[in-house]
C-alpha cells in the first residue's frame, strides 16, 4: 500500500545563523535544524516537512533548499516520515525537486499548484501529473489565499485519479469541504492544514495534520490529535480551546515570524527570518505574547 502521509507532520521552521557571506547575512543552521527535527519526532510527531512556506523555501538558494531536505531526512532516519516541499513555478521545476527528494530518500512530497501563476484546471492537472512521475507519494496543497488557485472538491476528485496522489493538505479555511472531498475523492487522505481549524477538521474525518505550532508544542499537539481521532471530544476541546488564540497566527501573513517567536518563548530556538519577512511590529508582538502566555499557562 502507498504511504498515505497521515498523522502529525510538522511543517518545520528553519533556524538561521548570522553569516555575512550568506544571502541577507543569514545562513541555514543545519546543525540546529537537525536537532529540531529529531526533537519533534522524539516528542511523538509522525514526521517533518522541510521546505514548506513555514520553512521559507522561497528565500533559499537551490543548494540550501536541497541541503535542508537532506538534513531532515538524515536526522529523522527510520523513526519518522519526511514529506519534502517541492513547490515550483512550473511543472518542470516542481518535478525536478520531487526527483531530488526521491533520490535523497524522502517518504513523500508536498506540492502547491504552480506558484506565481493563476493556473487553470488543465494546467493544475498537468502540474500534479508531472510531479507524481517522480514516484513518491504526493500530498497536494490547497492554499487559495496565497496561490489564487483553489483546489475545489470536484477538482480534487479529478486530481485523486493521478497515480501516486495520496493526500490533500486543506488550507481553504472552509471546514465544510472536508466531507465533500471525502465523497468525491474517497481514497484521498484529507490533512488539516490550518492549526486553528485542526479539531474541527479531525472531527469531520481528516486523518492528518500538517502543522505549524507543533514546532512549539509537539507533545501536546500529538495528544490533541490522538484525542480527536479517538472521538474524545470533551478532553480534546479542553486542550484545544486555550491554544486556539496562538494557533490563529498560523493563518496570518506573519505566521513564520509568529511561530519562530513561539519557539523562542518556550525556550527553543526560533530566531530571525530572511527577507521579505521582517520583525514583527510592536502591536503584533504584544498580542502574540498574550496569546502564547495563555497557551503556556493552560498546559501547566
Amino acid at each position: 500500500m502507498t504511504e498515505k502521509l497521515e498523522g502529525v507532520i510538522v511543517a518545520t521552521a528553519l533556524p538561521y545563523a548570522e553569516d555575512a557571506s550568506a544571502p541577507a547575512g543569514l545562513r541555514p543552521d543545519l546543525d540546529k535544524y537537525a536537532e529540531h527535527c529529531r526533537w519533534l519526532v522524539d516528542n511523538g510527531c509522525r514526521g517533518v516537512g522541510p521546505n514548506g512556506s513555514l520553512g521559507e523555501y522561497s528565500s533559499l538558494t537551490d543548494d540550501e533548499r536541497r541541503a535542508v531536505a537532506r538534513t531532515a531526512i538524515e536526522a529523522v532516519g527510520n523513526d519518522g516520515i519526511v514529506v519534502v516541499g517541492v513547490h515550483g513555478v512550473g511543472a518542470h521545476q516542481a518535478r525536478a525537486w520531487a526527483e531530488k527528494a526521491a533520490e535523497d530518500g524522502a517518504t513523500g512530497v508536498l506540492c502547491l499548484p504552480p506558484t506565481m501563476y493563476r493556473a487553470n484546471r488543465g494546467e493544475v492537472i498537468h502540474h500534479f501529473t508531472e510531479v507524481a512521475k517522480a514516484g513518491l507519494p504526493v500530498m497536494v496543497y490547497n492554499n487559495p489565499h496565497d496561490t489564487k488557485v483553489d483546489l475545489t472538491p470536484d477538482l480534487l476528485g479529478e486530481i485523486a485519479q493521478i497515480e501516486n496522489i495520496v493526500a490533500v493538505k486543506e488550507f481553504s479555511g472552509d471546514v465544510r469541504r472536508i466531507l465533500e472531498i471525502r465523497e468525491l475523492a474517497p481514497d484521498l487522505a484529507v490533512i488539516a492544514g490550518a492549526d486553528d481549524l485542526t479539531l474541527e477538521a479531525l472531527l469531520m474525518g481528516a486523518t492528518g495534520w500538517f502543522a505549524g505550532f507543533p514546532n512549539v508544542f509537539p507533545k501536546e499537539s500529538v495528544r490533541l490529535f490522538d484525542l480527536a481521532v479517538q472521538g474524545k471530544l470533551e478532553e480534546a476541546r479542553a486542550l484545544y480551546e486555550p491554544l486556539v488564540a496562538a494557533f490563529r497566527w498560523d493563518s496570518r501573513t506573519e505566521f513564520v515570524q509568529a511561530i519562530k517567536y513561539g519557539m523562542d518563548y518556550v525556550g527553543r530556538y526560533g530566531g530571525p527570518s530572511r527577507p521579505p519577512r521582517g520583525p514583527l511590529v510592536p502591536e503584533h508582538l504584544a498580542q502574540l505574547e498574550q496569546d502564547m502566555k495563555k497557551a503556556v499557562e493552560s498546559l501547566r
